[in-house]
């Protein structure tokens, strides 16, 4: 069978660029090895954000793309994406109030129209957020936007789905030639596939990916690893912190499933396959939170920890914190066309897939166009969150509150469609653990491509951390025709 485009990698820019393609008309096959999301693009800070700290590097470009990004995906997104007020306290600053306040000013111009709410300084009558804080209080407060990062890149999936891609997890690209004017590429499930082009979206894999392909490039990628702990709530609230370290790095802390999650690091690494958090980085991140909040944390506080490794293009910095985030597209036309992707971040994996079809729309004969910057992804038709979260528990009461809220983040709208014919609990099916039950198991394996149990817990649902999960249930009911 040939394809217009075959992408190898299922993370948030290989999903983005499906979602692009199919809707441009092309006929497209993405291959992912493990599952959607399942390394770097599961590990992110949850964050959809322009990037305050990079302003520091001038690099006004990249801020202004994401806090536009940001809008879009607010719209689009509605049940993934949410504003969230961060929180930047001035205590232990290596950097003078005024140039914060000018930082913030530049970061709120950037951003344009927009429906949140500009900067301003910590008052008196912000106690629900200085009463964590040990020190003083003087500060700022800006708004941003937290992100479900796995069900993001999944709805991408899904769109690309719905316009004719074909979108194959557990399958990885076993290996690729250009013949003639297309790529001949063996897939490891036994099946052997023609491409128009490949897009080598491979993430920490893109220069093994090449490598395999024996393709030269003077890309460059710096692979550093960002790891984030998960500790008992540090605050009551909605809002998240951002504090300044010693080193100039920034860390968050942001409520995370009923917990705080702390984080992140920069650490280079040598090997794509290298998450995974170490001492170093656990004694660094309770070492910011502690120089911030009254309540002081130890390693017996850690409830579970993420770690993800960053394929950041290499522009030739020394620091590994300093190497820019932003994206490179790298487009190989010594025969049938190849591109490889070099960076990128959750929130512009719209812009770069944008960007991607536009260098390929010469090559390979088509006419581009902007065709995603107004489009809702499935499940966004939600005009007012709040007031949907209300009909969902209105129709179904038996859900709970905590059950309800959990499902109309993850489903938005679909969710109307998986439970058209449930008139009561029973109708639910089994419950196989923490309010998971059949007929959402069944969704999402389904319709989601979840094939194991920390599919479902970790990446589908964020169960992973009740204790009443139950990973032997599901990976039997998933078995079940």
């Amino acid at each position: 069978m040939t394809y217009d485009l075959l992408i190898a990698g299922g993370g948030i820019n290989g999903c983005a660029i499906a979602r692009e393609a199919s809707l441009l008309g092309l006929k497209v096959l993405l291959v992912e090895r493990d599952d959607l999301a399942a390394h770097t693009s599961s590990a992110s800070s949850k964050l959809i954000h322009g990037g305050l700290r990079y302003l520091e590097s001038y690099d006004f470009r990249l801020v202004r793309e994401g806090l536009h990004e940001r809008e879009h995906l607010l719209a689009a997104a509605p049940h993934l994406v949410r504003p969230m007020a961060f929180v930047l306290p001035h205590a232990h600053s290596l950097r003078p109030w005024w140039m914060v306040r000018a930082g913030l000013y530049l970061y709120d111009l950037l951003a344009g129209r927009t429906k949140l709410a500009k900067s301003r300084g910590l008052s008196p009558n912000d106690t629900a957020y200085t009463a964590p804080l040990k020190g003083g209080h003087r500060g700022f407060v800006y708004i941003d936007a937290f992100v479900d990062d796995s069900r993001l890149t999944l709805a991408n999936a899904q769109d690309a789905a719905l316009n004719g891609a074909e979108i194959v997890t557990r399958t990885a690209l076993a290996a690729a030639r250009r013949e003639g004017d297309a790529w001949r590429a063996t897939l490891s499930d036994g099946r052997t596939v023609a491409a128009r082009a490949l897009v080598n979206a491979a993430g920490p894999w893109v220069r093994e990916l090449l490598g395999d392909l024996d393709i030269e490039t003077r890309s460059g990628v710096r692979l550093v690893k960002g790891s984030h702990i998960v500790v008992p709530a540090l605050h009551q609230g909605d809002h998240a912190y951002i504090l300044q370290q010693p080193d100039r790095r920034i860390v968050f802390a942001i409520p995370w499933q009923g917990h705080t999650a702390i984080g992140t690091t920069d650490v280079p690494v040598d090997a794509p396959d290298a998450a995974g958090i170490d001492d170093a980085e656990t004694d660094y991140l309770l070492a910011a939170a502690n120089r911030y909040f009254t309540r002081q944390l130890v390693r017996a506080d850690i409830v579970t920890s993420w770690s993800g490794i960053r394929a950041l293009y290499d522009d030739g910095e020394a620091a590994a914190q300093a190497v820019t985030r932003d994206y490179h597209l790298d487009l190989d036309l010594s025969g049938p066309p190849l591109l490889s992707v070099f960076g990128g971040k959750i929130t512009t994996a719209r812009a770069l897939a944008e960007e991607t079809m536009k260098k390929l729309a010469h090559p390979l004969g088509f006419p581009w166009r902007t065709i995603t910057p107004a489009r809702v992804l499935p499940g966004g038709m939600i005009a007012e969150f709040d007031k949907f979260l209300a009909e969902v528990r209105q129709r179904w009461p038996f859900l709970g509150e905590v059950r309800s809220a959990r499902m109309a983040h993850a489903y938005g709208t679909l969710l109307l469609d998986m439970l058209a014919e449930v008139k009561d609990e029973a109708s639910l099916g089994a419950d196989l653990g923490a309010g998971l039950t059949e007929i959402e198991l069944r969704w999402m394996r389904d319709r989601e491509w979840a094939r194991t149990a920390q599919d479902v817990l970790w990446r589908r649902s964020k169960l992973g951390l009740d204790p009443a999960a139950d990973p032997e249930a599901i990976t039997a009911a998933l078995a079940q025709p």
